[in-house]
């Protein structure tokens, strides 16, 4: 009589294990940066890629207009300027003109620089 009833008790935790529930993978739950397209559905949308990562403007943000920082190394400068959210590449800009200089800083902000003005992005990943 133990005996059925520890067999009885195995076959229905096998039963259980071996559910129709889908298994997932590491990455079934990781999410991805936002690309150009995302931003692009905005008309005046301010942004620019740099290796596949989109940086947008974030000037008049209040935590930016209050942050200081220093200016880095310069990244590169805005090679093309496009509305196409299919041809963005690396130093490709919505807004900033050809020639605009990009710029990191100590901080999380990112610095173009436009006519001596110092306009602060923000790289946009998720996580």
């Amino acid at each position: 009589m133990f005996f059925r009833f520890i067999s009885i008790v195995f076959l229905c935790f096998l039963l259980v294990a071996c559910g129709t529930e889908p298994q997932t993978t590491p990455d079934s739950n990781a999410t991805e940066n936002p690309s150009p397209a995302d931003f692009s559905k905005e008309e005046q949308a301010d942004f620019f890629v740099i290796d596949g990562v989109v940086y947008s403007n974030v000037e008049g943000a209040q935590w930016a207009e209050g942050l200081e920082y220093t200016l880095g190394e310069q990244l590169g400068e805005i090679k093309k300027q496009r509305t196409d959210e299919e041809e963005f590449e690396s130093f490709t800009a919505s807004q900033l003109p050809v020639g605009t200089k990009i710029y990191e800083t100590d901080t999380r902000l990112y610095i173009a620089i436009v006519d001596n003005k110092e306009i602060p992005y923000v790289k946009m990943i998720e996580g």
